[in-house]
């Protein structure tokens, strides 16, 4: 699979050093990878794409994005797109750190598994399909983070 995964930080509210955006950029094409090994659809829309744009954004872009194409209003996390489109919340990411005593790094890294995951065909509307994706999404965070991104994302 030869994805290009194009990461843009269109956001100042929270400080994301460029080498962040570079280091997921570098670890996508293996994310990636391991998102499809823990595909639950065999169609899904990531392994039908050949590039993957992933854009932080603040508080109010996301919940822009979120009320106009979820109907549901406030910032939130990450919203994916089947077109190749991921919506991180840099402001969300922040807070959720501070919260759960995590690097920034790894809470972005994790926004941009579940991403990856939502395109490999996982949902997470359902309680056991939530507990699901979380439980692959955890594991993809810790392989990748502990497999070098600990120390470009710190």
């Amino acid at each position: 699979m030869q994805l290009e995964i194009i990461i843009g930080n269109h956001q100042e509210a929270v400080d994301i050093p460029l080498g962040w955006l570079t280091a997921l950029e570098d670890i996508g094409g293996q994310a990636a990878k391991m998102a499809l090994a823990a595909a639950t659809d065999p169609e899904n829309p990531l392994s039908h794409l050949a590039t993957l744009e992933v854009a932080m954004v603040d508080d109010e872009t996301s919940a822009r994005v979120h009320m106009d194409f979820m109907e549901i209003p406030g910032a939130t996390d990450v919203i994916t797109f089947h077109h190749g489109e991921i919506v991180i919340g840099a402001e969300v990411a922040k807070r959720q750190a501070e919260e759960y005593g995590e690097p920034l790094g790894r809470e972005i890294l994790r926004y941009f598994v579940h991403g990856l995951l939502h395109l490999a065909g996982h949902e997470d509307e359902e309680e056991d399909e939530r507990k699901a994706m979380e439980a692959a999404q955890e594991d993809m965070v810790t392989k990748l983070w502990v497999g070098g991104l600990d120390a470009k994302l710190s």
